[in-house]
């Protein structure tokens, strides 16, 4: 099974905010221990005895938030590179694979910004799973782990809908089951989507490429051409 791990960065409703972000990383079952083990590692630097006590969460790294100023900034930017190469880069692309809809809310004046958004990264998923079966006779189905928020039930009906009525482009064809919700304190996966996400969010929001630079090749593409991430 190919599992996407999915989170946002910014808020729909903040009118400070241009763009909305949501991400995923698309990992290979078999591959989520290591990517696991290796980001614990990542988390050991800064609490050796009890790693797991360590979110990697995007924006409270960057700015020192929720205790991370007793910590370097120099340390933490590189905590950041370090878990999307590791997790993300050196696994591109047989065993991992980022999607992505990047929303620029003015855009999408009276439209539903959560709708678009997750029809854009269901979709492209989707199509992913569909081509590795025309292509490679991979019957894989697909499952997307969502962190907690309070958008869940919206996220399951939609994709209901989008799986028996269809979306604008078709029918989803490929899905074990609905959307999953778990909570990210639980899941180093969870955390990497956050950090792909934060990473694309800084790069459209605010013009900062530091952490984009290092994922910028691992969307999901064929032939030179780049599915994964959708731009409006």
């Amino acid at each position: 099974m190919h599992l996407l791990y999915a989170d946002e960065s910014g808020s729909i409703g903040d009118p400070e905010q241009k763009y909305f972000v949501l991400a995923g990383v698309s990992v290979f079952e078999r591959e989520t221990h290591w990517i696991e083990r290796e980001i614990n590692n990542i988390a050991a630097r800064f609490s050796p005895h009890n790693p797991h006590a360590i979110e990697l969460h995007g924006s409270p790294m960057r700015t020192g938030r929720d205790g991370w100023d007793r910590h370097s900034q120099d340390d933490r930017h590189e905590a950041i590179i370090n878990a999307l190469k590791i997790g993300v880069c050196d696994r591109y692309p047989r065993q991992v694979r980022i999607f992505a809809a990047v929303l620029e809310k003015n855009n999408l004046a009276g439209q539903d910004i959560a709708e678009v958004a997750f029809e854009q990264l269901s979709s492209r998923f989707d199509q992913f799973l569909g081509r590795l079966y025309k292509q490679k006779q991979d019957t894989q189905r697909g499952l997307i782990l969502f962190d907690k928020s309070s958008t869940e039930l919206r996220i399951q009906t939609l994709a209901r809908e989008f799986k028996y009525s269809g979306h604008t482009f078709g029918v989803t064809r490929n899905y074990a089951e609905v959307p999953v919700f778990i909570d990210s304190r639980a899941s180093r996966l969870i955390q990497l989507a956050d950090l792909v996400a934060y990473a694309i969010f800084r790069k459209f929001e605010h013009g900062d490429e530091r952490y984009f630079k290092t994922i910028e090749k691992c969307f999901d593409s064929e032939g030179g051409v780049v599915h994964g991430l959708y731009i409006r």
